[in-house]
């Protein structure tokens, strides 16, 4: 039986507002006196000091959604770890698939983004999956491995302190998800990678990011090689968050 607590990470993408953040904060502290897992959201960067202040001397840990491969510079509309630290940014996410799809991200930059962030002591959640294109061809676990290892090539014995994200990019915000089987299938790649990579790859939480819900939670959590949640839009109503988090155990 494994020791390591459950993560559940809540990542609201770009959404919110001071009001509306205040309101979620507000429910999700209160229906969190305590936790079998840990939690954390992941939050716009404007929202971090509120969401800092909000969750002080509570269970959520703060988490931000992106972080730069850089330390400092002329590098406008960049955020680096060293200033995530300063808002008590426990985790970061890097190499969201949408900031692959979107920004371009390769996976040497997603690498170096975990690096900035392991260096500054804090925790990258790395996200890796692949597109239905490539689930219909066949290509799934190749994707999912050559996303994974510029990470463990990069950060070497410091790969144990990573956390995992798969996301099969088909089943995000499309209400499709990959079933317990098939979401237990690649963690299973990705453990063996892993394992191969590092003496301790048993202490690492690989958690599933696609699609995952009140509706399917316990089912997907139940799965061995599954660690945790990273949720998307069931992170932004506390009612569903919290049934997620107490599916976590």
């Amino acid at each position: 039986m494994k020791s390591k607590k459950k993560l559940i990470a809540g990542n609201w993408k770009m959404n919110g507002s001071l009001a509306v953040n205040d309101a979620l904060l507000k429910g999700l502290v209160a229906g969190l006196a305590e936790a079998a897992c840990d939690v954390a959201v992941a939050v716009p960067a404007p929202y971090l000091a509120q969401v800092q202040a909000a969750v002080f001397g509570s269970v959520i840990a703060v988490a931000a959604q992106d972080v730069s491969q850089h330390d400092a510079g002329a590098y406008t509309g960049e955020v680096s770890a060293a200033m995530l630290k300063d808002f008590g940014v426990r985790y970061t996410l890097a190499g969201h698939s949408e900031r692959r799809q979107y920004h371009g991200e390769t996976d040497a930059v997603v690498a170096e983004k975990a690096q900035r962030a392991l260096a500054a002591g804090i925790t990258p959640i790395v996200c890796v999956g692949e597109t239905l294109q490539e689930r219909e061809s066949g290509q799934t676990e190749a994707v999912v491995k050559r996303q994974l290892a510029a990470v463990i090539h990069l950060n070497g014995h410091c790969i144990s302190e990573v956390v995992v994200a798969y996301e099969p990019v088909w089943a995000i915000g499309t209400g499709r998800t990959a079933s317990p089987e098939q979401a237990q299938a690649v963690h299973a790649v990705l453990r063996a990678q892993l394992a191969a990579a590092s003496e301790h790859a048993d202490r690492i939480r690989l958690l599933y990011g696609g699609s995952m819900n009140a509706a399917n939670a316990a089912q997907l959590l139940a799965q061995p090689d599954i660690d945790g949640g990273l949720v998307g839009g069931a992170s932004l109503k506390a009612a569903d968050f919290l049934q997620i988090i107490g599916a976590a155990r």
